[in-house]
């Protein structure tokens, strides 16, 4: 099957019908390349975890990331702002953060007897909710409208946000005093939740040395201009996506909204997302067309933070991981009567 998604691929593959082209591909290979090893640069032993977070960017999607703390949640989002040559800020989550401190509001100016806006730090391309689940549930809608629709609404007018636009978002998995769960439709919003995980023995020796007299990301330059980022998104949404996967990612979809385990399935934006997240992936390892191995791989990054399960399925089953699991091996990507 992947041999047939290859050759319709190729034989599509020309600019006439918006199908990505060989130079096109050869271009957008050059700058993942590029961004990969700027990143690990600083980033050290989290290749994987790297490729997803590249991945999101690619796709035009936000990231939470799920994970203790000292583990390099927010070098990495100032990494990649750096490199590309993009705004940041960061904002430190508490239970006393307003919406206004988020999105920004109108301030009286007595010498031109006019009201000014001053914006808030959700203008910046690359936006850090540092521990986002400290924010009060008023306070993380703030951020609602701005991840779906890149503008934000002050008092009654609308002003737009950065094209290229990206939240990263952290919280603590085992630390829940004095904290608020994410909302579902706030979970939704974002295309991914990783986790980054501890470095091994020989690459914290690494990391600690390379910090010794100063870090790295010091010294770290930028490699592009933030507007090639959005072409770079633009050629990725080329990427061949066959029927078949379509019809594969569907019908996963569609299982996860039937499973017995499930209160709650994913919602129509995780097809969406598993969609374009599965062409970023593609390029990222050298393919100018997604295969199911793509989706296999994303699809526990993209739906488990969608999905509700049981809490006796969660103690019989193995929590969402499992059951996602078991969803996909039940699943063949071309179905019994379709195969040849």
């Amino acid at each position: 099957m992947v041999k047939d998604i290859k050759k319709e691929s190729l034989e599509s593959g020309v600019s006439a019908d918006g199908r990505i082209t060989e130079a096109e591909f050869n271009k957008l290979r050059e700058s993942v390349t590029l961004l990969e090893n700027s990143i690990e640069s600083v980033f050290l032993g989290k290749h994987k975890a790297v490729g997803y977070f590249l991945t999101a960017l690619l796709a035009g999607g936000h990231v939470l990331i799920e994970d203790v703390p000292g583990t390099g949640k927010t070098i990495l989002a100032k990494t990649l702002a750096k490199i590309v040559k993009g705004s940041f800020q960061r904002i430190q989550c508490t239970p006393d953060l307003l919406p206004s401190d988020i999105t920004g509001t109108f301030i009286y100016n007595q010498k031109s007897g006019e009201f000014e806006l001053r914006k808030g730090p959700v203008f910046a391309n690359f936006v850090l909710a540092d521990e986002i689940n400290r924010a009060t549930p008023r306070t993380q809608s703030a951020l609602l409208e701005s991840m779906e629709e890149r503008q934000v609404t002050i008092e009654r007018d609308t002003f737009e946000l950065p094209e290229v636009f990206m939240v990263i978002a952290t919280q603590n998995p085992i630390e829940f005093h004095g904290t608020y769960a994410l909302p579902e439709a706030q979970k939704d919003r974002f295309m991914m939740r990783l986790t980054l995980g501890y470095l091994d023995a020989r690459m914290e020796i690494e990391m600690i040395t390379a910090q010794q007299i100063k870090h790295p990301i010091e010294s770290l330059v930028p490699v592009m201009e933030i507007e090639k980022v959005q072409e770079m998104r633009i050629i990725t949404r080329k990427v061949y996506v066959s029927d078949i996967i379509k019809d594969y990612i569907v019908r996963i979809i569609n299982r996860t909204r039937r499973d017995p385990s499930i209160i709650v399935g994913a919602s129509p934006r995780g097809s969406l997302n598993l969609l374009r997240a599965s062409q970023a992936l593609a390029i990222i390892k050298g393919r100018n067309y997604v295969i199911p191995i793509d989706v296999k791989e994303l699809a526990p990054y993209i739906l488990a933070h969608r999905m509700i399960i049981k809490p006796q399925a969660a103690a019989q089953k193995g929590g969402l991981d499992e059951i996602i699991s078991s969803i996909l091996m039940s699943i063949e990507p071309v179905p019994e009567g379709e195969r040849k």
